[in-house]
């Protein structure tokens, strides 16, 4: 079944950043998909959770992230209760400010890694000082309020993605670090998903038996090779039809497919809508600011 697409769009008076209680501000009974980007702070309980086709674990002192037009999905095995802070890319794009912020590709869009950070007891207490400021201000709604909340989002940020990058390795017992091969095998992802999209091309490149390399995927990365390959081809898609003019067509020629229409459905499958929805829609309620015209 089609996960419900619950859409941010300001000519309805929604606001580009909140912060809510969980479980109140999400409905943790059923799979999820915002244009909003998310970060769930599970504060009690543990359990497992989806990020499209990949699985997870979480326990408390967990922050997830999850990408705009992603499905997601948190089953708790004990109650979960915390924080939620979801802003659109009206208020914070993390790829226009990627050099201020630093979370793109470490929080979001890292099609790799696990989206999860961990806090300890430390952690915590500086992550809610933040928060409660967010809420405070939310509340108060002074002098540059937008420009003050901005700039605690972007602590939140930041401080999150130095955490990443410093757990990155470091919390992963000796016996399951990730295998060098793997290392090569993003490599070859990254300069080759646009033409070549069968896991079998990186087995031979590797040479391995693609049911050894598909075994390896799975453990380390929580996702088939065919899975890894999309996220990277939906990535630079819906960059590209965000931020160039360039019609449809070319985009799915550029990402790999000359079938436009299969193309379309596969991008619909990943983010509940159709390419030229996806930026029509964003470009609009942007107002145009998105697009970088050369």
């Amino acid at each position: 079944m089609e996960t419900p697409l619950q859409l941010y769009d300001p000519r309805d008076g929604d606001v580009a950043l909140k912060v809510a209680s969980l479980p109140g501000g999400l409905d943790l009974a059923q799979t999820l998909r915002f244009n909003y980007f998310t970060a769930v702070w599970v504060q009690e309980g543990c359990g497992t959770f989806w990020a499209d086709l990949g699985r997870y674990d979480f326990e408390a002192g967990s922050l997830l992230f999850f990408v705009p037009y992603q499905s997601f999905r948190l089953l708790p095995e004990t109650p979960a209760r915390g924080l939620v802070i979801q802003f659109h890319a009206n208020f914070l794009c993390i790829e226009t400010h990627h050099a201020e912020v630093g979370c793109n590709g470490v929080l979001f869009n890292d099609v790799y890694g696990v989206p999860l950070v961990r806090l300890n007891a430390g952690h915590e207490g500086e992550f809610l000082g933040i928060v409660d400021s967010m809420r405070g201000e939310l509340e108060a709604s002074g002098l540059a309020h937008s420009e003050v909340l901005l700039s605690y989002l972007k602590i939140f940020l930041v401080k999150a993605a130095r955490l990443k990058l410093e757990q990155q390795g470091r919390l992963q017992p000796a016996a399951i670090k990730r295998p060098p091969v793997l290392d090569e095998l993003k490599r070859l992802i990254e300069e080759h998903y646009r033409a070549e999209h069968s896991p079998g091309y990186y087995a031979q490149q590797l040479h391995l038996a693609p049911k050894s390399l598909a075994k390896l995927v799975k453990k380390h990365f929580h996702k088939t090779l065919t899975e890894l390959i999309r996220d990277c081809v939906l990535r630079q898609a819906k960059w590209e039809l965000l931020h160039t003019l360039k019609p449809v067509k070319q985009i799915a020629a550029e990402v790999g497919f000359q079938d436009e229409l299969y193309f379309s459905r596969l991008f619909k499958r990943a983010t509940g809508c159709a390419p030229s929805f996806f930026r029509e829609f964003e470009t609009s309620i942007r107002g145009g600011q998105n697009v970088w015209v050369r």
